[in-house]
């Protein structure tokens, strides 16, 4: 009787997995110093364009904020809510730090945000060497060339997403080693990338499910032991990142409201919709812009059901041919699953201006590059040898096409004037852009081409509060205070709870003599943002002239413990404390206004006539004169000077 023989499968040696690595991807034979620097100096070349631009549209809402510059505005980045405008504190903490080595200087952002870029890149190029996956390098140069990234890399308000692209792949390397080897001391660091990885994006959630993927595609089966058992504490961690940021995207952000009130139909009409649009943006990026217009989602026409029905045709297509090909399903369930968070079913505050952006599939397209590369590269493997030098010429031309596509399109983020007119070219309806634009005009001094650009705006939405309140600051600048404040209204009807619109309220009402109604205005405004440090030193001002100088006194403190660098409170500050008699002090805080801007002519009047007050009368000349020599014909130092000298004659006349 015959005995069946067990049959064994051995685990292959590190030896033959390295010659199978040198058979798929034998450029990989080259010194990875020479990859990482040959990835690194495309991708530096194809974003040179950006490198110089400027700070974008809420760039200044991530870069560190002067509130927040401190070692207590570290701490507020980490443990308050609110303080930043997205939790994600290891991102606001680099930002922290950055703002420490090159300050308000964007070129520093820019060369980090593309080696960031270029770092993440060189990642997945290890991952696929790992993985056995052919044309691992050109997978990796497509990523890091694709002009569909420009927004990521080019942005800096984006480095949210390389840096946390850096921590997703760093973790997935470390996580497959660990897969590999099963050693414990392995999953810690892998552990730790990941946790890095949600403190900088929430996206990064993703990357257990984008584990399972990919080891569903090596072994044809998952096991719940070996594969979905460790990556339970992955899932949990996401799961509560995924939470929280849902949290703050509604209630912190204001990703609630009439903007997002859909059904679950209308919601899967638009995610298979933003599907198919991430799709054709890959596979063919054309007319890329900053805000694409924003789609109507109605149940009722018919032809938005294709889209969806689409995807499921796609995706069982590829479950069926899954036992002969199990690459294509794997890269959708890749790309479907890392956009998941952007497909409509979640909140998210940039649907406001448009259901799809660029950098929502950072990550996501990593699926389908892959795939696609592969394929090309064995293709180009099973071409006779005489045609291979056809393909590898295809190649690259396609990693030159999109170099130059990239470079196109950083010269649009090089600067936010050229980057509005750019999307209001293709879309000419955006209104968000019309309202930034007019910011940027107001700036330049342009106030009727501000405030045409704000009304177009309005025109296009009439809604917009920001517009509302952006026409009347123009309006208040040209002088045309109840204009303004009709705007200011107009914005508060819309919103009760906006507080640069009571501020600016106040401001317009303060200017006009309307005291009572102008600290009205600014209390509502710190009541609603008491971290508002604008707000409580108007305030502070208000009081002050009514006379209430403790009462603006704390207001004026309150604003310099939000803002430690605030000059002007530190000004107004000096000026009520030598009100309240308090002469040290208030010279005290003018020093602080010289601390960073030493020719104040004011400030060395002030702290002359603070000195006169004291009897110091050689300081007190000395300050006078420092007043005069900023500025010769400046009348109140002019008159504090011979004052002061009169009394000097006294004092030499009673000796």
């Amino acid at each position: 009787m015959a005995t069946k023989r067990a049959v064994k499968t051995r685990k292959k040696s590190p030896t033959r997995r390295t010659a199978e690595r040198s058979v798929v991807n034998p450029g990989f034979q080259l010194d990875v110093f020479w990859l990482a620097l040959l990835l690194g100096g495309a991708t530096l070349i194809a974003y040179f364009p950006a490198i110089h631009g400027s700070f974008l549209w809420d760039d200044d809402a991530h870069v560190t904020r002067p509130e927040l510059r401190s070692m207590h505005g570290l701490w507020r980045i980490w443990f308050n809510l609110g303080a930043t405008q997205q939790y994600y504190p290891l991102l606001h903490s680099a930002f922290w730090l950055e703002d420490k080595l090159w300050g308000e200087a964007a070129v520093g952002y820019h060369l980090l945000n593309i080696l960031q870029h270029a770092s993440a890149a060189f990642l997945l190029l290890l991952i696929l060497h790992r993985l056995v996956i052919p044309g691992a390098f050109l997978a990796a140069a497509v990523f890091a060339l694709h002009p569909v990234h420009v927004e990521s890399v080019a942005w800096i308000t984006e480095q949210k997403n390389t840096l946390s692209a850096v921590f997703y792949l760093g973790a997935m390397l470390a996580y497959l080693r660990f897969d590999e080897e099963r050693r414990t001391s392995l999953y810690a660091p892998a552990l730790g990338l990941f946790v890095l990885g949600l403190l900088s994006k929430t996206v990064v959630a993703t990357l257990p499910g984008a584990l399972l993927v990919i080891f569903w595609w090596r072994r044809g089966r998952l096991s719940w032991q070996r594969d979905c058992v460790p990556l339970i504490p992955w899932f949990a961690l996401g799961a509560a990142a995924g939470l929280l940021t849902a949290w703050v995207e509604r209630r912190l952000i204001g990703a609630e409201g009439m903007a997002f009130d859909f059904t679950f139909l209308q919601r899967a009409l638009l995610a298979g919709r933003v599907i198919w649009f991430y799709l054709s943006k890959l596979f063919w990026p054309v007319d890329l812009m900053f805000i694409y217009p924003r789609w109507e989602v109605n149940p009722a026409l018919w032809w938005h059901y294709l889209f969806p029905l689409g995807s499921l045709a796609l995706m069982g297509w590829l479950w069926l041919i899954r036992h002969r090909w199990r690459g294509p399903l794997a890269a959708m369930l890749f790309f479907i699953g890392s956009l998941f968070p952007a497909l409509g079913f979640f909140n998210v505050y940039p649907f406001v201006f448009s259901f799809v952006a660029d950098h929502f599939q950072y990550l996501a397209s990593l699926g389908i590059i892959v795939a696609v590369s592969a394929g090309i590269a064995v293709a180009l493997a099973h071409l006779p040898q005489r045609a291979r030098w056809a393909g590898q010429a295809f190649c690259i031309l396609l990693l030159g096409g999109l170099a130059a596509l990239t470079w196109q399109q950083s010269r649009t983020y090089g600067d936010p004037t050229i980057l509005y007119q750019a999307t209001l070219a293709k879309n000419p309806d955006c209104w968000m852009c019309r309202n930034n634009l007019g910011i940027l005009l107001r700036n330049e001094g342009q106030l009727q081409a501000a405030i045409e650009q704000y009304e177009e705006a309005l025109r296009l939405r009439p809604d917009y509060v920001e517009a509302h309140h952006n026409l009347g600051n123009a309006l208040l600048q040209a002088g045309q205070l109840p204009a303004a404040i009709g705007r200011y209204e107009q914005a508060l009807k819309i919103n009760p709870d906006y507080p640069y619109a009571h501020n600016n309220l106040g401001r317009a009402l303060f200017q006009l003599g309307k005291l009572s109604e102008a600290q009205k205005a600014f209390e509502a405004a710190v009541r609603i943002k008491p971290d508002y440090a604008e707000a409580h030193h108007n305030l502070g001002n208000a009081l002050l002239q009514a006379g209430q100088v403790s009462e603006a006194i704390g207001h004026y403190q309150q604003a310099l413990k939000i803002n430690p660098d605030y000059a002007e409170a530190h000004y107004n500050l000096g000026n009520a404390l030598l009100q309240a008699g308090q002469v040290s002090e208030a010279i005290g805080h003018y020093e602080n206004v010289l601390k960073s801007n030493p020719e104040h002519p004011d400030v060395y009047n002030n702290i002359g006539g603070a000195l006169l007050m004291m009897g110091r009368l050689p300081e007190a000349k000395k300050a006078f004169e420092a007043a005069l020599r900023i500025k010769p014909d400046f009348g109140p130092a002019l008159e504090n000077l011979s004052l002061l000298r009169a009394q000097e004659q006294k004092v030499e006349f009673k000796k």
